[in-house]
């Protein structure tokens, strides 16, 4: 397995899960961004695993690298996906989701003409997001696969066109492609830029916590090792040119979830006579900021897969884990070689 992205939230995530759950070879292609620590991987020793510190919008060395490992499957990870940023900066999404995308088509169209052997066995996972397809009303039936296109900020529409792009280069080249859409993942080792861990490191830290609007913005809350199983899921199953839909049907508005991660704050951190929700802070809204999102992933569950993780204690176990382990995950740093 090629994963790229795989020193990310996810992406290290699904590298952990194959290293310890497979018997998988891995192949871990990252350039190492702000969000991604290696930290969150087995050491350089691990006899299955290999980690290639590059961009993957650098083609040649990308071809290169396909060549000399000989995959059986690339799973698409690397991306930035910050929408906050995106907004206030999009070139670089541009660059990772759009032209990276690009050079692993590309890359993997080379490797595939010269060995046809191995094409009806390959596949190609591309991991999208809910976000392509725009805000959902509050009171309408969940995405599906056949739900149109509508991004509403430079991220998802990054994303947007790099599913295009993959699907393009499935029917015009025959890429064996499937695309997969998840709804917001969390729990440990994720960037405390995102919702959930900036919640948790804030209210520790007692200093506000940010709360766009009025926080009535409702998610589908995925915990990453469900999301996992799914990619595996679809990877063993899943048909060539489809797209699988991979939620947890355990929607919450933003304020719900924070409260709820203050109220547990206060069980394991307790103040005497003072809860950690008092630290919620309501802030401007984010422009184009979508109401809802929210999965039908029927399809995928028909292929075996369940979500596991209920929303209440998969946010316990992520509130310990950045309790007892971030401060030491957070002090290594992202570009350090592995030993």
């Amino acid at each position: 397995m090629l994963v790229t992205g795989g020193a990310g939230f996810i992406g290290s995530a699904l590298v952990r899960h194959l290293l310890d759950e497979t018997e998988h070879h891995v192949l871990n292609v990252d350039k190492l961004t702000y969000a991604g620590n290696l930290a969150s991987l087995p050491r350089g020793d691990h006899p299955r695993y290999g980690f290639l510190k590059l961009d993957i919008t650098e083609e040649a060395a990308l071809h290169e690298a396909i060549e000399v490992f000989a995959p059986d499957a690339v799973i698409h990870l690397a991306a930035e996906s910050h929408v906050d940023r995106s907004i206030d900066g999009p070139a670089p999404f541009m660059q990772s989701n759009v032209s990276g995308t690009f050079s692993i088509l590309e890359a993997l169209r080379r490797y595939l003409a010269n060995n046809e052997a191995r094409r009806a066995e390959f596949r190609l996972i591309h991991v999208s997001t809910d976000e392509v397809f725009g805000d959902l009303a509050l009171t309408a039936r969940p995405f599906d696969e056949h739900s149109p296109y509508r991004p509403s900020s430079p991220y998802s529409a990054s994303k947007a066109a790099s599913d295009h792009l993959v699907q393009a280069w499935g029917r015009t080249y025959g890429i064996p492609a499937i695309i997969t859409h998840a709804s917001n993942n969390y729990g440990p080792y994720q960037f405390p830029e995102k919702l959930i861990p900036k919640t948790i490191l804030n209210a520790l830290a007692g200093t506000p916590i940010p709360l766009y609007g009025n926080g009535a913005q409702t998610r589908d809350w995925l915990h990453v090792t469900d999301h996992v199983r799914a990619l595996m899921c679809v990877l063993e199953r899943g048909r060539i040119g489809k797209r699988y839909l991979i939620g947890s049907g355990q929607e919450t508005s933003n304020r719900v979830l924070v409260e709820t991660l203050c109220r547990q704050l206060d069980r394991l951190v307790p103040t005497p006579g003072v809860s950690h929700e008092r630290l919620i802070t309501p802030v401007e809204d984010r422009p184009g900021h979508d109401v809802r999102y929210a999965l039908d992933h029927r399809k995928t569950v028909a292929l075996g897969w369940q979500p596991s993780v209920t929303l209440e204690a998969g946010l316990l176990e992520t509130v310990q884990w950045y309790l007892n382990a971030f401060e030491g995950w957070s002090g290594a740093s992202a570009t350090t070689s592995h030993p």
